[in-house]
């Protein structure tokens, strides 16, 4: 136990705000108007969040803007909610035209499958919103205190059992959203609803969650998603071709806070399976019991895993069984092979063919946005964004493999096959210039990284070799830092935490290698242990895996470890 639950505590100021917001509406709309200003107040800031939208300001300006004593160059990133990676040509199109519209002309690809777009000024916001709803996406909930993106396997096409979970993950999707009506009237111009008139929340109350919820449903033999790092996770089972049902995990989470010790990344625990029929009870429960339980005075210490590590695993799954009215049948067998993404060309079952394209740090640019658009206009097709930032184009007729080849030549797009094993197994989340957390580089940072270490993984011979390398600004982990075989996470500018021996499987976390290294010496810090890996591996042996068994670091499974 890491603190008791039982002991009354005050409300942290976010519990007020949401309190008070009328179901998320607070003064965001009158906030909008106010022309004197690129920001809106922090309370309203708190709660767009829930809307998909959060508040930014460039960072590489910050200092000389005040110097000059100028107001900070604010903007809005919108995250586009996308569940399952579904997304359209035509959809791909509209978000297309709305990044260069009103945004900075890039695309993000996130973790959790999603759109973001970035440098929206306020006065375009609500515009920007509505064009995405025009789309037949939406924000809501991309972000806040609910339950977010609903993650399955990005290629629903690779089998039969692919488009059952992706069909679950939609229901989830689609049951847990959030029912106010204040999204509509915000930004759609719905009709007012006056005040103490609004929809109840039905799952989630007038506060809702303490914190953010995730969840992902995962196909063995592929974990794709990270399912063990969700606070709620289903691993379908699988008899011939069809999903008898899934094993439910709960409480995994990535995030912590450099020098808490009571902060730490944490694997879920497998609880028990269920049918695909009470997935969605299983669902609800567990959200409903992270609602009344989860620590709503320390934002810190508020995720799910928190509530299971302060009350007990079994505390939970008797919690669970007893608001299920029945009990979890026992877990089934269930292995894991890697957490990678297929690249390049791969025909699935019923002859079309599926093409896997490695988006650098999930940001599409250049001559490779340009490329894709012309894909989604010209080609038949359908689009999957992955939990790897990376995109997969599915559906294609032989006849239409040829013209997208075509197209991708044109526009002197890689192929994803020619990029080194290490780069294609690289994520990086945003940081800086526009994330208000980071405390050092990361989109802008790993390609010249990997740069560097692919010249010596040629000449040891590994280019080949899987390596999931992942790197964050900040240790809150939206690039899933704590799971990479490598693992880079800001501690200052320019200085990482450099952990090694996480499981490519995604079943075991990493270990703090190095604190606090500059940039410049962590190519000399992995050297010695990439050229003992190349000479001494085993036949077959992870690169993680090896780290363990040559004692770089302990093996970790059990988030209470992370620090020893």
């Amino acid at each position: 136990m890491i603190s008791d639950p039982n002991k009354p505590k005050k409300l942290s100021a976010n519990e007020g705000i949401k309190e008070e917001s009328n179901y998320l509406r607070g003064s965001i709309s009158e906030s909008l108007l106010d022309d004197s200003t690129g920001s809106i107040p922090a309370s309203d800031a708190q709660l767009t969040k829930f809307h998909g939208t959060y508040l930014q300001d460039d960072r590489d300006k910050r200092m000389s803007l005040i110097k000059e004593k100028k107001e900070k160059a604010f903007s809005f990133m919108i995250r586009v909610r996308v569940p399952g990676g579904v997304c359209t040509p035509q959809q791909w199109i509209g978000i297309d035209d709305l990044s260069g519209k009103f945004a900075d002309g890039t695309l993000k690809l996130t973790t959790r499958q999603a759109f973001q777009l970035h440098g929206i000024l306020k006065r375009n916001l609500k515009q920007t919103m509505k064009e995405i709803n025009d789309t037949l996406l939406d924000t809501l909930a991309a972000c806040g205190d609910v339950n977010r993106n609903v993650m399955s396997p990005a290629n629903p096409f690779e089998s039969e059992l692919h488009g059952q979970a992706l069909d679950i993950a939609q229901q989830i999707h689609d049951h847990l959203t959030p029912q106010t009506s204040a999204y509509a009237e915000i930004w759609l111009d719905g009709e007012k609803t006056a005040i103490g008139e609004s929809v109840v929340e039905p799952i989630y109350g007038k506060t809702y969650l303490p914190r953010k919820f995730k969840i992902a449903v995962a196909l063995p033999p592929r974990n794709d998603v990270d399912v063990f790092s969700n606070c709620l996770g289903f691993v379908g089972i699988a008899e011939g071709d069809k999903i008898i049902g899934y094993n439910v995990l709960v409480g995994g989470g990535l995030g912590m806070t450099h020098g808490k010790l009571a902060t730490f990344p944490r694997l879920a625990d497998v609880i028990g399976f269920c049918t695909p029929e009470q997935v969605i009870q299983v669902s609800e429960e567990v959200v409903k019991i992270q609602r009344d339980h989860g620590d709503r005075s320390d934002r810190r210490h508020a995720r799910l895993k928190y509530t299971i590590e302060d009350r007990g695993v079994e505390w939970f799954k008797e919690e669970l069984n007893q608001r299920l009215g029945w009990s979890l049948e026992p877990t089934k067998d269930f292995y894991f092979e890697s957490t990678t993404d297929r690249y390049g060309w791969n025909q699935d079952n019923d002859g079309h063919w599926t093409y896997g394209l490695f988006v650098e740090g999930g940001r599409l640019r250049g001559k490779a946005k340009a490329a894709v658009r012309q894909i989604a206009q010209d080609i038949d097709c359908e689009f999957r964004l992955t939990a790897n930032q990376n995109l997969v184009i599915a559906r294609v007729t032989t006849i239409s493999k040829m013209a997208i080849e075509k197209i991708l030549h044109k526009f002197e797009v890689t192929d994803s096959l020619s990029l080194s094993a290490l780069r294609l197994n690289s994520i990086s989340c945003t940081a800086l210039p526009t994330c208000s957390l980071a405390l050092a580089e990361s989109e802008r940072y790993l390609p010249t990284l990997i740069d560097e270490l692919d010249d010596m993984i040629d000449k040891l011979g590994l280019r080949d070799e899987s390596i999931a390398i992942r790197s964050t600004g900040c240790p809150n982990g939206c690039g899933r830092p704590y799971l990479g075989e490598i693992g880079l996470v800001g501690k200052s500018p320019g200085k990482y935490n450099l952990y090694l021996g996480a499981g490519l499987d995604g079943m075991r976390l990493n270990k703090l290698y190095r604190p606090a290294i500059p940039h410049e010496e962590i190519i000399s810090e992995l050297r010695p242990v990439l050229e003992d890996f190349s000479k001494n591996r085993f036949e077959s042996e992870r690169f993680g895996d090896f780290c363990i068994r040559k004692d770089y670091v302990k093996e970790t499974t059990q988030g209470t470890d992370f620090h020893d």
